[in-house]
């Protein structure tokens, strides 16, 4: 068989020097040839230097590969000529056969990625991707008569039809078929639902009440919903929140299996609580008489403190804001301001920058890095004449104090910014603290962080009255601690009078427990004989004249005892155990669904406690100092619409919906 002329090329010069011939390619411009060894040859680029296979013993390399270093911008050094290597080396076309012209290399195919033309166009399938485009991303409706979305669809895909009507019906849809997923999911679990209340109002004098349950599925993972948006034209009456509410648990089922409830910040009325706590008693008597209520969102209080705390001081707010506003927008004065830094070498690695009063933690960070910077900003006006925002040493002190306690609260509403929904347990740790601080503060024998301090202790104080005994409740289901985190933090916190408030505690979690055993007892029949003699057996939803036999309620309570008395170890047995050694990684709920069966009563009490909502609005409004509104579009759209939006947006973020 004949050598091919490439291996015959590839030759040494020793072997034959005289029939050689002259390389044409054009990237023997780029590349030089050399020998490595006995049998191997290799081209080294010009530029970078670096080495590419030619030739070894008896197989030739090619130079398609040295094309593509040169070609592609791969060469580091002649990555600046890439535009010019690329006009010197053309394409070189691959003929199929001997009669074919020149013609382009056929793509690889690639058989789990179809080509967008093998794909036939459906118009519902459009409708569909729009819909969910405009969900997620809460784009208006109208988005579809802009021009330069429709250029851009019908530049995509020419057959997509845009019709708004059409869109709007799909958005409904989506929400109907992922309602029914949330059905399903509130169906299959054995224990309660917490409500988070919240209430967001517009600049057209509505409000839109939002109400978002909070369970523990049968998987033992802990879920968040909104169940649903409700438009209210006349919520000035004290009993316009509640009947709306009953509407709304009605309409999924769950009048009889709401646990706790929880406020946002626009419930602060007294009238409008006590109304929510007697629904809330009537829904669920047995559970603890509808006591388990917060009157506050945890989020919105710790924002309601910050921002007190910076409106007494805002003339001092206003003065640090105007130096950093100075150094950032005025000429040449950030380059100075940065090299005054330098020369007083401070080590502060803060950046300055100006802060959103919308948001309270912008203020906080813009306070911090101020302070420490404080030296820089002491002698600008040694460097520049303009400037006039110095602060005294007092200030800048009292700055100080400010940041301390902002930082209480900061750290605080953190624990909300959490990716997945926080356990009701963890938050005792923290509120207590806040409480014992904010009282040690407010004692102090400093005339400013006294005066600061003391009417946020006194308004933190309400909250915390409100809402330690389900705190308490909830980190006593946590093993980890138990009674003893509750004995320890009110000792520091009453002081002598701890033993009462820990007694309020414990004897709370008993008889929670109890009511919890009351529910798990099967519902007691009555025998009864009827004028002829014979026995029946009736339930007490049977309303029959036997309600009057004593000797009936006598057969109840004894079974009820007897039950009691068994299921009571049950607690009792947990808080007597070993506390559980304190990990970082510690999932609360994993561990009572290892234990639920040797805990049954109290795995389900554990449960509905530990997913008790602290808080009624997103992580990105947990540092906004203003109320939520619903924006000048969504108020023109029919309300069931808004709240197909809003509950379907939530719903998708936890899968997307099938088509």
């Amino acid at each position: 068989m004949a050598m091919p002329t490439d291996s015959i090329e590839s030759r040494s010069t020793d072997e034959q020097p005289n029939k050689r011939k002259r390389k044409r390619s054009i990237v023997w411009q780029y590349f030089s040839i050399e020998k490595s060894g006995t049998d191997c040859t290799r081209a080294y680029c010009n530029s970078c230097k670096k080495s590419f296979a030619y030739i070894s013993g008896a197989k030739l390399a090619g130079t398609s590969h040295l094309k593509r270093h040169i070609k592609m911008g791969v060469c580091s050094v002649d990555r600046r000529n890439n535009e010019e290597i690329s006009q010197l080396i053309p394409y070189t076309p691959i003929k199929t056969d001997s009669t074919a012209v020149d013609t382009i290399p056929p793509r690889r195919r690639y058989r789990g990625n179809p080509r967008p033309s093998s794909i036939p166009f459906k118009q519902e399938t459009s409708n569909h991707s729009i819909a969910k485009m405009i969900i997620m991303h809460d784009y208006p409706l109208n988005i579809l008569e802009d021009h330069g979305f429709v250029d851009l669809v019908r530049f995509l895909h020419p057959q997509v039809h845009l019709d708004i009507n059409s869109v709007q019906e799909e958005c409904v849809n989506i929400y109907l078929r992922e309602k029914q997923d949330v059905i399903d999911k509130l169906s299959g679990i054995l224990g309660h639902v917490n409500l988070a209340l919240d209430l967001w109002e517009s600049d057209q004098g509505l409000c839109y009440l939002l109400l978002t349950g909070y369970f523990v599925d049968n998987t033992w993972k802990l879920q968040k919903r909104i169940l649903n948006v409700v438009m209210l034209p006349f919520s000035d009456t004290e009993a316009a929140f509640s009947r709306a509410v009953v509407d709304c648990l009605a309409s999924w089922g769950l009048e009889h299996k709401i646990f706790t409830l929880t406020l946002g910040a626009s419930f602060a009325n007294e009238a409008v609580q006590r109304d929510l706590r007697s629904l809330l008693s009537v829904m669920n008597p047995q559970v603890l008489n509808g006591q388990l209520i917060l009157g506050n969102c945890y989020a919105r209080m710790l924002s309601c403190l910050a921002d007190d705390a910076l409106s007494s001081l805002r003339s001092l707010v206003k003065k640090v804001r105007d130096g950093v506003k100075y150094v950032k927008t005025c000429r040449g004065s950030e380059e100075e301001f940065i090299k005054l830094k330098q020369r007083l070498q401070n080590p502060s690695s803060k950046s300055l920058a100006l802060d959103d009063q919308t948001k309270w933690n912008t203020t906080y960070h813009m306070l911090v890095a101020a302070f420490e910077l404080r030296e820089v900003f002491s002698c600008m006006d040694t460097s520049d004449p303009n400037y006039k925002e110095t602060l005294s040493r007092e200030e800048w002190r009292q700055v100080e104090i400010l940041c301390v306690h902002l930082k209480l609260f900061f750290d605080a509403a953190n624990i909300l910014l959490a990716p997945t929904h926080p356990t009701t347990n963890i938050f005792f740790d923290e509120v207590s603290s806040i409480q014992l601080k904010l009282a040690q503060a407010a004692m102090s024998e400093d005339t400013f962080t006294r005066n600061l301090t003391k009417p946020l202790w006194e308004k933190f104080n309400e909250y915390w009255n409100g809402c330690s005994l389900i705190f308490a409740v909830a980190v006593v289901m946590d093993p980890r601690f138990k009674m003893k985190l509750v004995e320890f933090s009110f000792s520091r916190i009453y002081g002598e009078d701890s033993g009462t408030w820990i007694k309020v505690v414990d004897d709370g979690v008993h008889e929670l427990f109890v009511e919890y055993i009351v529910l798990s007892l099967p519902p007691p029949t009555f025998v009864v004989e009827d004028n002829e003699g014979v026995k029946l057996e009736m339930s007490p939803e049977d309303e029959v004249s036997v309600s009057d036999d004593i000797s009936n309620f006598d057969v109840y309570i004894s079974d009820e005892i007897a039950g009691t008395q068994h299921m009571k170890s049950e607690l009792d047995q947990y808080l007597e155990e070993p506390l559980l050694p304190r990990t970082q990684e510690f999932d609360v709920l994993s561990w009572w669904k290892l234990n639920a069966q040797n805990y049954p009563t109290l795995s389900r009490m554990a449960s509905d406690i530990l997913c008790t909502p602290v808080s009624t609005v997103a992580p990105d409004s947990v540092f906004d100092t203003v109320t939520k509104k619903m924006d000048n579009y969504r108020c023109s759209l029919n309300p069931s619409t808004v709240e197909a939006l809003i509950c379907a947006k939530d719903w998708l973020q936890y899968g997307s919906s099938s088509f």
